[in-house]
């Protein structure tokens, strides 16, 4: 079970393609690069129900979207495919990069919200605690859903049964279990 999301390590010990991002992150130092925004890998990758053309998530922490899209842009803009570009998602600003880099296509997405209060990472946790509780098969079903083009959390909404957006039921289902 892993712990701690906010470290790595538990990539290496993973199946071939978590080993393969954890080199490829070790090899860029992109988590390093990144440290003064509390970055945390995020998505499906980390929990294992990835298909091969997804990519890898970070999330950060940024009060000020301006200096982070420079740094992004200092930082990765040499790498291939690189944009960084902002958005709005739920009332929130988000300043997004995206590159290619070894046989990954990264995203660094950035909110004025800590990490460990973005949604993503919340959605990550909640999906690992499930995938734990309901065993190998579910995960099966969850990564034939998504190989079907069914998104992460609208195809564990579907085998949980919940009604209404999968996104926001979700966070819904982890708000109840970490009440108990």
């Amino acid at each position: 079970m892993i712990e701690d999301f906010k470290n790595i390590a538990y990539l290496k010990s993973g199946n071939e393609r978590q080993k393969l991002a954890y080199a490829e992150i070790k090899a860029i130092e992109i988590l390093e690069k990144l440290k003064e925004y509390t970055p945390i890998l995020t998505g499906t990758i980390p929990i294992g129900i990835d298909l091969p053309e997804s990519d890898l998530d970070i999330i950060c922490y940024c009060k000020d979207h301006l200096s982070f899209s420079a740094f992004l842009q200092q930082e990765f803009s040499h790498k291939q495919g690189f944009k960084v570009y902002a958005t709005t998602q739920n009332h929130t600003i988000c300043t997004i990069a995206e590159f290619k880099s070894g046989s990954f296509l990264f995203e660094i997405f950035g909110q004025s919200i800590p990490t460990e209060r973005q949604n993503a990472c919340r959605h990550m946790i909640i999906e690992n605690r499930i995938l734990l509780e309901k065993g190998a098969e579910f995960k099966e079903e969850i990564i034939a859903l998504k190989s079907r083009g069914i998104k992460t959390e609208p195809a564990f909404a579907k085998l949980l049964g919940l009604n209404g957006n999968p996104y926001v039921e979700l966070l819904k289902l982890g708000n109840k279990h970490s009440a108990q």
